[in-house]
């Protein structure tokens, strides 16, 4: 049985730069957001992949399955990593799938870490936190976050302890998916565009 995993690539086959991105928990790899970052990254010279985790690859019967309990996507995430060769590797993603990422990443060796709305606790539930190994996180990490984010505002992140190595960029009345209110002033496509270019910076200064 082929154990390898299944990767949708964009951008040039041979470029020098290459970020791995996994979806979050209750979409696919497909969504209007990692679209968005995908087509912008390869359209900045970065190599794109990104993949389903087993319990979304799977399809159950057409329904949406919870996602797999906390090994089994971490190791999906190193399966997809030795199967790409982590040097100059950047990996990361949406929601669960960067937050996955961030507690793989020092152990797999690779070059950077990119988290575009990290999940620093379960929406409502602020005292749950996810932060424990970013304190400790050697590996160079950009979080991408929008001010307004329900897992984890601007007011709440600057209370937590990160290491050093973790850069947070805010997305000024962005939400969980950088959409921001009218009234702002600014605009989801705005978010996201900014979002590719920081992220694309990232991984050239590395």
């Amino acid at each position: 049985m082929d154990t390898s995993p299944d990767l949708l690539f964009d951008g040039p086959a041979d470029a020098a730069r290459r970020i791995v991105l996994a979806h979050g928990a209750g979409a696919g790899m497909n969504t209007p957001f990692l679209n968005a970052m995908a087509a912008g990254l390869a359209a900045r010279g970065v190599r794109v992949a990104r993949f389903k985790f087993p319990y979304m690859a799977a399809g159950r019967g057409g329904r949406k399955a919870p996602p797999d309990r906390e090994p089994a996507l971490r190791t999906a995430w190193l399966r997809v990593i030795q199967a790409l060769g982590s040097d100059g590797l950047v990996i990361g993603g949406k929601s669960m799938g960067g937050r996955i990422a961030s507690l793989i990443a020092d152990e797999a060796g690779v070059r950077g870490l990119v988290c575009l709305g990290y999940p620093f606790h379960p929406v409502g539930k602020p005292d749950r936190l996810r932060v424990a190994h970013l304190a400790e996180l050697t590996t160079p990490t950009l979080i991408v976050q929008g001010t307004r984010d329900p897992f984890g505002t601007r007011e709440e992140v600057q209370g937590y302890r990160l290491a050093d190595t973790i850069r947070v960029h805010w997305l000024e009345d962005g939400d969980h998916d950088f959409k921001p209110r009218k009234a702002s002033g600014k605009t989801q496509q705005g978010h996201w565009d900014e979002a590719v270019a920081v992220v694309a910076e990232f991984i050239a200064s590395l």
